[in-house]
């Protein structure tokens, strides 16, 4: 597809689209001349919908199940020439509503690769991922697509905001995909501007922001359309330690009134201490921490 949903909430674009930059200098970002128009239209030209419920409605049947997320068995391995190298190994989790699990592994070790199983970014070669009982390894596009943009959050280590949209207009992207009634998508951005701290900063670009208040409205985007589990790559990692505190402690409080679940790449064991359980990944096998971490840094 055009735009894969591996970057700001699904909107990474292969292509340039070109387009008015509203008279301002050009980030340095593949989307630096994106308007909002144009950034709306060609997502939803991408699904077929500007809506959620024409095909999700009639393709999801759901399975009950008390976890937000359950992974069963979950196999992925790429192929080099003649070589294949296995990255996830018969990985087994569940993640409990409102529940924050952080994930330690060392660079390269599958970290992302997981997390885009985990969102159906990309496809495993076996096994199977439950959200809210929905087995989304089942689901064909746009129906995927359709799913993800409502029930799953993104923060990535680098921001990601849309450098032609003002911190508001980038809060409210995912309800204006998810076609909520305008006085709905306004006051929910708002009022996740106002708990962020960043109410008085609504009409900022992203190049006018600090780092720690890029990652601010990064949280918000993600949390904004309230979905049942928020996925964070290394949401600090490009934060001083003070700064990064701060961004850690608010998003995980936002998640947890919000009930989301929330699963948290990290590196550091300073941040994973902060989550209520700790997973690790190495040489494809994922385990769960026991005992309390030792150290600032896991490698």
């Amino acid at each position: 597809m055009e735009f894969a949903e591996t970057q700001i909430l699904a909107l990474t674009c292969r292509s340039a689209v070109p387009g008015a930059n509203r008279g301002r200098e050009a980030a340095p970002t593949r989307f630096a001349e994106f308007t909002k128009s144009e950034v709306l239209a060609n997502l939803i030209a991408n699904t077929g919908s500007s809506g959620y419920s024409t095909i999700a409605d009639s393709t999801l049947s759901p399975v009950m199940d008390n976890f937000t997320v359950r992974v069963r068995g979950l196999s992925r391995s790429y192929r080099e020439g003649q070589t294949i190298h296995p990255v996830i190994s018969a990985a087994q989790l569940h993640i409990l509503p409102g529940e924050c699990v952080a994930l330690l592994g060392r660079s390269g070790s599958g970290k992302s690769t997981l997390l885009n199983l985990i969102a159906g970014i990309d496809r495993p070669d076996r096994g199977e991922v439950l959200i809210d009982g929905q087995n989304i390894t089942a689901l064909q596009e746009p129906a995927l697509t359709l799913f993800r943009r409502r029930h799953i959050g993104f923060v990535y280590q680098f921001f990601n905001l849309i450098p032609t949209l003002t911190a508001a207009e980038n809060i409210a992207l995912p309800l204006e995909l998810n076609a909520l009634p305008r006085d709905a998508i306004a006051a929910q951005s708002a009022g996740m501007l106002e708990a962020v701290g960043l109410g008085a900063r609504a009409g900022a670009y992203p190049d006018q922001l600090s780092g720690g208040e890029q990652q601010r409205v990064a949280i918000a985007r993600a949390l904004v359309h309230r979905p049942m589990l928020v996925l964070a790559d290394e949401p600090t990692g490009n934060l001083d330690q003070a700064t990064g505190e701060q961004v850690l402690a608010l998003m995980m409080s936002l998640a947890r009134e919000e009930r989301s679940s929330l699963l948290l790449v990290t590196h550091s064991l300073a941040v994973a201490r902060r989550a209520d359980r700790i997973l690790t990944l190495h040489q494809g096998r994922l385990s769960e921490q026991t005992g309390e971490p030792q150290g600032e840094l896991a490698w």
